[in-house]
């Protein structure tokens, strides 16, 4: 409770104790579960009317910088999430969404508004609100470059293609290296993102056994012999939804396998920032790799701006083409929002936070499902959990929903039809640990559960 706000002069003086409660956070003044003055306490310090804390107090926490304990007062909250508005009818805790936390260290909102704020000062919104080029600006490829180059050495701004988002990414590469009718080899459980897309496009996937390392590269060449592919589609760190992690003489294998049946590379590093020390496979056959590489895992989904790294500077032209098609541009704003974060440092601060926050809720799965068969990344956001044989998959999906709660079957990413008895658990979602380890209660409640037991009414 020994916080004592230093308030601008200008302004209402509620909004001048929400600022400097939402700097104090920022700067770890003050620290995630706190417990705050109370209303009359900090009235008193301030010399200011108990409604003016009481406004305050209410507008922290409807930005989610604060939390409010019945009984106990007003704490620092965890994360600076709000509960969620429009989920399904009778889904407290949303397991399904593979999304980031949004710690309250990483101050997401408190940058957004500080860097709009400094955009807006130093060179004003009309540029940013009309078309820009499909593939990003060359100053903005080469700030993304500049942050990129200390996972991927290998990166060159002339051939860096800025995306909104992976998805549109993913569909701009088939675009560019296969026709309908084509082959792309991928795991037999594979992102649904990428299947979708395949399946728009007409492009055929077909599915290639791994073993506990990743991607079996005697099966990989197998499947070449077999079928001819144009491409291999793979996510090697914190694969989705197996979060197996593939090792470097095995990234090795596959890489001279591809190289070998003269194959496209479609490198899909969506969780390579928890884990940077993973040389993407693209690094070993940059001639013939596209690497994609998004922000919405390690900072937010809705920022909508993702990285493709291209064979060569033609191969990126052809991708800034093909996204022109599929979606114009990158939102010049949040390019130029995330460009200066890049500057600034902001953007390591944030994957940071989220690391540490995804790590915490690691620590809490893992303690949970203890006896459980399960798979798990340290540093992942999800976990893949087997399912007792006494289950079907969709009857367990079924009976935690009605226990308030959504998870994904392996159904939603199996490329073959045979999926594992398993489901994926998303832990990011969840608007802080305390409602984490609830959920997860649930679910091993449901685990230990006869599945008969579910079906009476």
């Amino acid at each position: 409770m020994d916080w004592n706000p230093t308030l601008d002069a200008s302004g209402p003086v509620y909004e001048g104790i929400v600022q400097a409660l939402e700097r104090d956070i920022a700067s770890g003044r003050l620290h995630r579960g706190q417990r705050l003055p109370t209303h009359r306490a900090l009235a008193a310090l301030l010399d200011v009317d108990l409604t003016t804390v009481t406004r305050a107090y209410n507008e922290a926490r409807r930005r989610g910088l604060t939390d409010a304990k019945v009984g106990q007062g007003t704490f620092v909250a965890e994360n600076r999430t709000r509960p969620a508005s429009r989920a399904a009818a009778g889904i407290d805790v949303d397991l399904s969404m593979n999304l980031p936390p949004s710690p309250i260290e990483a101050d997401l909102e408190g940058r957004i508004m500080r860097g709009l704020a400094a955009l807006q000062r130093d060179h004003g919104f009309s540029d940013l609100l009309s078309y820009q080029q499909a593939g990003g600006s060359t100053v903005d490829r080469g700030i993304a470059a500049d942050w990129l180059r200390r996972r991927v050495p290998t990166i060159e701004a002339e051939r860096l293609v800025i995306s909104p988002g992976t998805q549109s990414a993913l569909l701009a590469v088939l675009l560019a290296v296969t026709r309908p009718g084509d082959v792309v080899l991928t795991d037999r459980l594979t992102y649904p993102g990428f299947r979708s897309a395949a399946a728009s496009l007409g492009v055929r996937l077909v599915g290639v056994a791994s073993d506990v390392e990743g991607m079996n590269p005697q099966a990989l060449g197998e499947a070449c012999r077999l079928h001819a592919p144009k491409a291999v589609y793979l996510l090697p760190t914190i694969h989705n939804p197996t979060t197996t992690t593939i090792g470097p003489e095995r990234r090795g294998e596959l890489a001279a396998v591809i190289r070998r049946h003269d194959l496209m590379l479609i490198e899909d590093d969506a969780y390579g920032s928890f884990e940077p020390k993973a040389l993407p496979i693209s690094t070993l056959i940059p001639e013939r790799s596209y690497l994609a590489m998004t922000l919405s895992k390690c900072m937010a989904p809705g920022l909508r701006v993702a990285h493709v790294l291209a064979p060569d500077r033609t191969a990126a032209s052809g991708i800034a083409n093909a996204l022109r098609t599929v979606s114009q541009m990158p939102a010049p704003l949040m390019v130029a929002l995330v460009s200066r974060w890049f500057a600034d440092g902001s953007a390591d601060a944030i994957v940071s936070a989220v690391a540490t926050e995804a790590a915490a809720r690691q620590g809490l799965a893992i303690k949970a499902l203890s006896g459980h068969n399960y798979a798990a990344h340290s540093k992942g956001l999800h976990v893949w959990l087997k399912l007792p044989a006494t289950w079907t998959r969709a009857e367990f999906a079924a009976h935690v929903q009605r226990q308030g709660l959504a998870v994904v079957t392996s159904d939603s990413f199996s490329v073959d039809g045979e999926p594992e008895h398993a489901i994926r658990i998303a832990l990011g979602a969840a608007r802080s640990r305390a409602d984490l380890v609830a959920a997860l209660d649930v679910l091993v409640v449901a685990l230990k559960s006869p599945a008969y037991a579910s079906r009476i009414v």
